[in-house]
């Protein structure tokens, strides 16, 4: 089983999701490598990536998934700083937004999802924790009808 690389998107990367540009917006991204795709398929906010990787028509062989570590990255335009998202530790229910409103934090570190979560809300999750109903894309920026 070859690992494959995370990849930086490009200035004019969109979501796979919806087109958003993901330079346009704050929080962290992901990435999806597909089995026999040559490039991944990016995603402007982890909510939107979690929500493709739990759904049970998830059907297409998963080769790796990245997110940012923001303990290292700089929310308000992240750059590189690639972890693995299935090693990763996730704030969900923080006051920080991403793309499509509230969204979850990635950290390589569980003390810097601690001190994230400590200073913004939220509670820290490892990846096996988080299921499909916490990861509701309904309640996003574009699509909020939830007053």
């Amino acid at each position: 089983d070859t690992t494959v690389a995370a990849v930086d998107f490009t200035l004019g990367a969109a979501c796979a999701l919806d087109g958003m540009l993901l330079a346009d917006y704050p929080g962290p991204k992901a990435q999806i490598h597909y089995d026999g795709q040559p490039a991944p398929e990016f995603f402007c906010d982890t909510v939107e990536m979690l929500s493709m990787l739990l759904k049970p028509e998830q059907a297409r062989k998963v080769k790796a998934v990245y997110v940012q570590d923001m303990g290292q990255a700089h929310w308000e335009e992240p750059k590189g700083h690639w972890i693995d998202a299935k090693t990763a530790f996730y704030v969900l229910g923080s006051k920080r937004h991403g793309s499509m409103g509230p969204t979850i934090g990635s950290f390589a570190q569980e003390a810097d999802a601690t001190k994230f979560a400590a200073e913004h809300g939220g509670k820290v999750l490892r990846f096996g924790d988080i299921k499909a109903d916490m990861v509701d894309l309904s309640g996003g920026a574009l699509h909020d009808t939830r007053m």
